[in-house]
């Protein structure tokens, strides 16, 4: 069988499985007296673990926990998500961010119903199939609920084993991601007694590894001092952890400028449009909104604007500069007052007039959200 290629290293923990189950011992002692007190930990479920590992994507974890409760006591099972409404499936998730998460959450909870009666399925290449779910997500799944040695790879244990291993190379190289994958799945005990067991088997063993690089080997400054696995690291015994893992390519970052309207009727109603499909926050609701290629400025955004609605658009002055990022985006909205002058013009399909009440209601982007509680 052809094996992938891999980073060539000397590290003991590679070689040495004797040392990898020492290492495994002290990791899951350390782990059962020190684990957070999550909420997807209380009865991990394979669905709840799920919706928890889709939430904390790109999410801090303070941040996930009061929507992953919310989210539970309104979906508490597939069958509820699958026939959830979308409107009020992104008003609940609103905030978070990476809205198509929770579209393939639903996709993924409808196909589970349709093809899985419903239950969530155990099966790595089922689950692996469903729509959201990558390699890291599926053995995350299954490791965790049901105690499966599958492997996982994300932020926090990249880091951890490539420090365990002093590799050097960048982590996100080909070689560098074959060599984690393969040491991850080094780690996990594979005998009757550790499958048999939560607490000594792959569910303890991946929780233990990426909480111990959320809090202990964290990106800066490594509390080594206090890592009950130090004497393990190799980084730690060649004194490289402040510089592994090796640096990735850096995102180069975009200036952009955005326009948004503040169109309001004769009973004080603000206009506001759905976004459509294929644009970000697709499906979410915002004020009229363009950039580039769009609106390059604010008299394109005035053409375009017109073109939107019908009639005559006369743009106001700037009322707000918002500032946020998206991706790779660093953008700068400017907001302005706007009067349309429709004639005989009827309001086009996707948009439509709202109070400030009736917006509380729908799902909108962030921007949305931030300028609506500004004006």
């Amino acid at each position: 069988m052809n094996l992938p290629p891999v980073v060539e290293t000397e590290s003991e923990l590679i070689h040495d499985a004797k040392r990898r189950s020492r290492l495994r011992t002290t990791l899951i002692g350390w782990f059962a007296n020190h684990a957070r007190d999550l909420p997807w930990r209380h009865d991990p479920t394979p669905y709840k673990v799920w919706v928890s590992e889709i939430m904390c994507q790109q999410t801090q974890i303070a941040t996930v926990i009061p929507y992953f409760e919310r989210f539970i006591d309104k979906y508490p099972d597939e069958a509820s998500l699958a026939v959830s409404d979308e409107d009020e499936l992104m008003r609940l998730w609103e905030g978070l961010g990476y809205y198509r998460r929770a579209r393939s959450l639903r996709a993924a909870s409808q196909q589970i119903v349709q093809r899985h009666d419903g239950r969530f399925p155990l099966a790595y290449d089922d689950v692996i199939a469903l729509p959201g779910i990558g390699r890291y997500t599926a053995g995350a799944i299954l490791s965790i609920s049901q105690n499966q040695a599958l492997p996982i790879l994300e932020g926090n244990t990249i880091r951890v084993f490539s420090r365990w291993i002093a590799m050097r190379s960048p982590v996100d190289e080909r070689v560098s991601q074959n060599t984690l994958w393969q040491f991850s799945q080094s780690l996990l005990p594979t005998s009757k007694a550790a499958l048999a067991s939560r607490d000594r088997g792959p569910a303890a063993v991946n929780q233990a590894a990426m909480e111990l690089g959320a809090l202990v080997c964290t990106p800066r400054d490594p509390k080594c001092l206090i890592c009950p696995v130090a004497k393990y690291c190799d980084a730690n015994t060649m004194g490289l952890q402040s510089v592994i893992p090796g640096k990735v390519t850096k995102t180069q970052y975009e200036s952009r400028n955005e326009f948004a309207a503040v169109v309001r009727n004769a009973d004080g109603r603000l206009l506001v449009r759905q976004i459509p499909a294929g644009a970000r926050f697709a499906g979410m609701w915002d004020f009229p909104k363009a950039g580039p290629p769009d609106a390059s400025d604010a008299e394109h955004f005035t053409r375009w604007l017109e073109n939107e609605l019908g009639g005559t658009i006369e743009l106001g002055e700037v009322v707000q500069t918002i500032k946020h990022a998206v991706t790779k985006y660093r953008i700068t909205l400017h907001v302005h007052v706007a009067r349309w002058k429709r004639g005989s013009v009827g309001v086009p399909a996707n948009y439509q007039f709202a109070t400030a009440n009736q917006l509380a209601e729908l799902p909108m982007s962030t921007t949305g959200r931030k300028l609506l509680s500004r004006l």
